[in-house]
């Protein structure tokens, strides 16, 4: 049984409060998220921290899809629309799992990725900007005092999935981050052994 997630303590050199929160973020499923979810300024505040990441030639190569309220079910319905006319003999227990799909925490963030050929920028580096925006929100929701899952799955990957749910041709899902009050004490995961991960060039 994993224990619940504990404040790593640190050299009192290096304590304070953005590393303790740092060390202690964590991620709960979607369906353990419940209302109430951040009210209107405080959404706002974390779009703002979301979109403060690195951002090689300021090309904002992302944007936000909010999912709340009925929005949630009307996305999910498309989604099972979607699922059943690809598949005649889908189960009712499959196609209800679609259409909950956004609707278990009260916010979801689709982060649009919107990453182009450009002159100077690779494309990856406009990719991982919108992962970073991806984090920031997370981390944001964690200190805000609620919880968040950072999803994708196949509705991430399909173009028609995608154009259902707003996106342009070219746009990519970084991530549907779902965010809420948590319903349970969040558990930590194991993690990598530092010895296990990093190297000195040149050793």
């Amino acid at each position: 049984m994993p224990n619940a997630l504990l404040p790593i303590r640190l050299e009192p050199a290096l304590m304070n409060p953005t590393l303790d929160l740092l060390l202690t973020r964590r991620s709960v499923p979607a369906a353990l998220l419940a209302a109430p979810g951040p009210s209107a300024d405080e959404l706002r505040t974390l779009l703002t921290i979301a979109s403060r990441v690195p951002d090689h030639g300021k090309l904002t190569p992302w944007r936000f899809i909010l999912l709340e309220g009925e929005g949630r079910a009307e996305a999910g319905r498309r989604m099972a629309e979607i699922a059943a006319a690809r598949q005649p003999d889908i189960s009712e227990a499959r196609l209800e799992d679609e259409r909950q799909r956004f609707a278990k925490a009260p916010l979801v963030v689709a982060v649009v990725g919107r990453a182009a050929e450009h002159v100077k920028i690779p494309v990856i580096e406009q990719v991982y900007s919108a992962g970073a925006v991806c984090l920031n929100l997370e981390i944001a929701a964690h200190a805000m005092g609620y919880a968040a899952c950072w999803l994708t799955d196949w509705v991430a990957y399909d173009a028609e999935a995608r154009a259902a749910l707003g996106l342009a041709d070219g746009e990519t899902i970084a991530g549907f981050i779902h965010i809420g009050t948590p319903t349970i004490a969040p558990v930590d995961r194991p993690r990598p052994a530092l010895e296990d991960i990093v190297s000195r060039f040149g050793d």
